[in-house]
C-alpha cells in the first residue's frame, strides 16, 4: 500500500455533507466511473480529506468521481468523474410513477 491509500477513509464520511444536498441517504447509491466503467456503492469510495474539500476516488481504478467543497454559503458539488448516478427511492412513489402500480 502507498501513503495515498493509507490515508483514505471510504465513502460513508460523505454520508453528512452529502445529505446537506440530496436530503437523501446518497452513500447507497450506485455510481458508474467514466474512467473503467465499474460500479460501486457511495460507501465504498475512497475519500480524501476534508480540507480544503472532499475527493471521492473509484474503489476499482482511483479515478477522481466525485468532489465536494463546502463554503460560507454554498456547497459545491462535481461528480463529472461518474457518468451516472443511481440512487435508491426509500419513500412513497410520487402520482403517476410507472413504478407505483408494481409496488403497490
Amino acid at each position: 500500500m502507498d501513503a495515498q491509500t493509507e490515508a483514505a477513509y471510504d465513502g460513508n464520511l460523505l454520508a453528512g455533507p452529502l445529505s446537506e444536498v440530496f436530503g437523501v441517504e446518497v452513500t447507497t447509491a450506485m455510481g458508474r466511473c467514466r474512467g473503467c466503467g465499474s460500479s460501486s456503492q457511495v460507501a465504498t469510495f475512497r475519500v480524501y480529506g476534508p480540507e480544503p474539500g472532499f475527493v471521492g476516488r473509484c474503489p476499482s481504478c482511483e479515478s477522481v468521481l466525485m468532489r465536494l467543497v463546502r463554503t460560507s454559503d454554498a456547497v459545491w458539488l462535481d461528480i463529472s468523474g461518474m457518468s451516472a448516478l443511481r440512487i435508491p427511492l426509500t419513500t412513497n412513489p410520487m402520482p403517476g410513477d410507472s413504478t407505483a402500480s408494481a409496488t403497490q
